[in-house]
């Protein structure tokens, strides 16, 4: 006998009309709701523009407090549904204390955790040390009606570190708001490169770990406001995969969608049993993995 999770996954191009890109989200939590699904996870910084492409104070005014308004619509819209939802916030802890924030909504609306980006990117286009405090709550496993669920944030994608903690301390998924794309002057074979070494290394995280893992990406071209670059073409490519690392489901590059996969929730047990990596661990060895590196 299985345990069926139906998991709703939103990818969506934003524009500048912030109002609109929340009321286009919350109508396709709504529909994906009505069609089932059981847990609903957005992309990253949902609700704007990915701002993070220049260093600008005044987009500090994009942040929102985690009581506010904003994220009491999600909060309702959650509880309306009865659905545990996973969001993306830009959240003002305080002045000049700002994080990137997953915050989890039970189905009754409130909320059930939050997690706080811990891995900041400062690269060409993705200057987030400019506006992210590094997250302060380590790696927690949200408890919510439908599991445990190891959220973390993009760049965290990166990170087997982030991965293997939170399936130590007993998430059930790991689930990954995601902003990603393409530079515009790389090659198509770097493009390509860069695109499956984004899956692989996360399909990975399935495999060592032996859970489901589930990342939702943005979609779409979003201009350079410096004019000193083309932008980003977000590749899009939300997927998600199972704990072999086999793909279950996976999206276009091109394309907006919402839709419903559904994870047998006691496989992971099954394929533990197959293959007990945490079993043989040699953790009395493992001393030096907490150093920035070995000379």
């Amino acid at each position: 006998m299985s345990k069926l999770l139906k998991v709703g996954i939103i990818q969506q191009a934003n524009t500048t009309d912030i109002p609109q890109n929340r009321n286009r989200l919350i109508g396709k939590i709504k529909k994906l709701a009505q069609k089932g699904a059981e847990l609903v996870i957005l992309q990253e910084l949902h609700d704007s523009l990915y701002f993070c492409q220049v260093e600008s104070t005044d987009n500090f005014d994009l942040a929102v407090q985690l009581n506010g308004k904003e994220c009491n619509e999600y909060a309702a819209t959650a509880k309306e549904c009865g659905i545990v939802l996973v969001t993306s916030m830009f959240e003002k802890r305080a002045a000049g204390l700002y994080h990137n924030t997953a915050v989890v909504y039970e189905k009754d609306g409130s909320i059930a955790g939050k997690y706080r980006k811990m891995h900041i990117p400062d690269d060409p286009a993705y200057y987030e040390k400019f506006y992210f405090t590094p997250g302060d709550m380590g790696f927690e496993p949200i408890n919510t009606s439908v599991g445990r669920l190891g959220v973390l944030v993009c760049w965290d994608q990166w990170y087997p570190e982030a991965a293997r903690l939170m399936a130590l301390k007993g998430a059930d998924l790991l689930i990954y708001p995601t902003a990603i794309g393409w530079e515009s002057s790389d090659t198509s074979e770097e493009k390509a490169r860069q695109q499956s070494a984004w899956q692989t290394v996360q399909r990975g995280h399935a495999v060592a770990n032996g859970i489901p893992v589930i990342t939702v990406n943005r979609v779409g071209h979003e201009p350079d406001p410096s004019g000193q670059t083309n932008g980003i073409r977000f590749w899009g490519f939300s997927f998600v995969a199972g704990p072999q690392g086999e793909i279950l489901y996976q999206a276009p590059s091109d394309e907006e969608i919402e839709t419903i996969i559904e994870i047998d929730m006691e496989r992971s047990e099954q394929v533990r049993r197959w293959w007990p990596f945490l079993r043989d661990r040699r953790i009395e060895n493992y001393s030096n993995i907490t150093k920035r590196f070995i000379d």
